[in-house]
């Protein structure tokens, strides 16, 4: 199959005098035409450097960056970001105050009439043509955000950069745009990487995800694989909002702080291994010895979501509305569905 793009045992630093320093380690994944690929990590994992390495911003340390089969970045070789035709939505927007909206999304690429056809086509199809006149302090945020997007499609580049996107965006125009971004993708025929940090964000519109964590890819898969089979206990925390606790092998069976674990002796489990569900799989009640204590306890319309902790180890359980537990209470938890939990062999990267 054909590729858009290829990075190929990426990494970079900072601060190279400084030991273990690296922000991206041995970074290996493909994109294919008309893919939607997210970048998912926490703050400070290195999604924002990776999507300016591609962009050509930045050099890397090592590695290879491949661009329709073309090499675009090397160790010895940095093509400028403007020969790339790489198309680049920031997080706040980035358009030019002195321009209006027209001006805008036609800064940078001829002015020959299919040119100008496809800007206009653009601004159909995101629903701004109406504000071609207007100045970007007289557009709300998320008008801004389908100018910056028509902008970077105009010059009829295939691949397309968006660094988190929606993230200043409020939540009914957030989703609203999400939603639509694949379908004007694909009308464009664009490849895209997305940056975000929204694990909801990126399984719902996302063709594959790669989940960072310290600069390392942890799982790159689809949205389906990394729900259905993650890879470490880091992925199902982060992504999946999942309680995690180790296993031990007590007594001729396996078990949790919290109980046994219905599963085979020979499940392949070693001293690193963990088993992760869902917050709707235990729930807890009051016990006064109880080894967790209630820290948080939050409303959400249809059951609270308590926050419970003994030591190190926090959890997280859904309780119908007439559950009386508070703050400070001490508590016991018990399994309720078993069938949920899912045992990772080992707490390590996915080999992909």
């Amino acid at each position: 199959m054909n590729t858009e793009l290829e990075i190929h045992n990426l990494w970079h630093e900072f601060k190279p005098y400084e030991n273990n320093n690296w922000v991206l380690k041995d970074i290996n994944f493909s994109l294919h035409p008309g893919e939607l690929v997210g970048l998912l990590g926490p703050s400070g994992c290195g999604k924002t450097t990776l999507l300016r390495l591609i962009a050509g911003f930045e050099k890397p340390k090592r590695g290879l960056i491949k661009r329709n089969g073309q090499i675009i970045s090397n160790n010895h070789y940095l093509l400028s970001p403007e020969r790339r035709r790489i198309g680049m939505v920031f997080q706040d927007y980035a358009l030019f105050p002195h321009l209006n909206v027209w001006d805008n999304v036609c800064f940078g690429i001829n002015k020959k009439e299919q040119s100008i056809k496809r800007a206009n086509w653009l601004l159909n199809l995101l629903d701004i043509s109406e504000f071609k006149n207007r100045y970007p302090h007289e557009l709300s945020g998320g008008q801004s955000q389908r100018v910056a997007l028509a902008r970077a499609l105009a010059p009829g580049t295939s691949l397309v950069l968006l660094d988190e996107p929606f993230c200043s965006l409020d939540v009914e125009v957030r989703s609203r745009l999400r939603s639509e971004l694949s379908s004007v993708l694909k009308s464009c025929s664009a490849t895209a990487v997305l940056v975000t940090h929204d694990p909801h964000e990126a399984l719902a519109i996302c063709d594959r995800v790669a989940v960072l964590r310290s600069g390392e890819i942890q799982q790159f898969s689809t949205p389906f694989e990394i729900v259905s089979s993650p890879s470490n206990n880091f992925v199902g925390h982060f992504v999946l909002q999942k309680n995690i606790l180790p296993i031990q092998y007590i007594n001729d069976s396996y078990s949790t702080c919290i109980g046994k674990l219905n599963v085979p002796v020979d499940t392949p489990i070693s001293s690193k291994s963990v088993c992760m569900f869902d917050k709707s799989s235990i729930r807890i009640r009051p016990c006064s010895n109880a080894i967790f204590t209630v820290v948080s306890k939050e409303y959400r319309i249809n059951h609270y979501l308590y926050t419970v902790i003994s030591g190190s180890l926090k959890l997280r359980s859904e309780m119908s509305l007439d559950t009386s537990l508070s703050v400070g209470d001490k508590c016991k938890v018990e399994t309720i569905d078993e069938k949920t939990f899912l045992v990772l062999p080992e707490n390590i990267k996915s080999k992909f």
